[in-house]
């Protein structure tokens, strides 16, 4: 029975963080001009430092010069914060949303012009077997 009670103990601790984050991503949201939005996100908050993560060193710059400011804003909305950390931490883009290589043709003029240009070639010529292949393959 213990066990649990420690379980459900500790996933409650881990829902009032996650909650935390979420109110402060709100905040960081909020006070962040529009451009750096999409680079932005809070990563964690341990003994009131905000850490917040930013895609790129440029994105993270501009960050720390507004870091008094985000902690000022962060703390006139009921925060407890007493530091803003940022660090660059690029986000790995999803393989899902990149489009998939589509093979390369060659025209009909240009692949008779190779082909003509194979057949003139030795039949055991590393090139021909390699223009063959080309051939083969697109």
């Amino acid at each position: 029975m213990g066990d649990h009670l420690a379980a459900a103990d500790a996933f409650a601790r881990i829902a009032e963080q996650a909650s935390r984050l979420q109110r402060l991503q709100v905040l960081l949201d909020a006070a962040l001009p529009a451009y750096l939005l999409p680079g932005t996100r809070i990563a964690n908050l341990k003994r009131g430092k905000v850490v917040i993560h930013a895609d790129s060193g440029a994105v993270a710059v501009k960050l720390r010069q507004l870091a008094p400011r985000l902690a000022e804003s962060f703390i006139q909305q009921g925060q407890e914060v007493t530091g803003i950390e940022v660090r660059v931490q690029a986000r790995r883009r999803p393989l899902a949303g990149m489009r998939p290589a589509s093979p390369k043709t060659i025209g009909s003029r240009p692949k008779l012009a190779l082909a003509s240009l194979a057949s003139g070639l030795e039949e055991d010529s590393p090139v021909r077997r390699a223009l063959e292949k080309l051939l083969r393959n697109t």
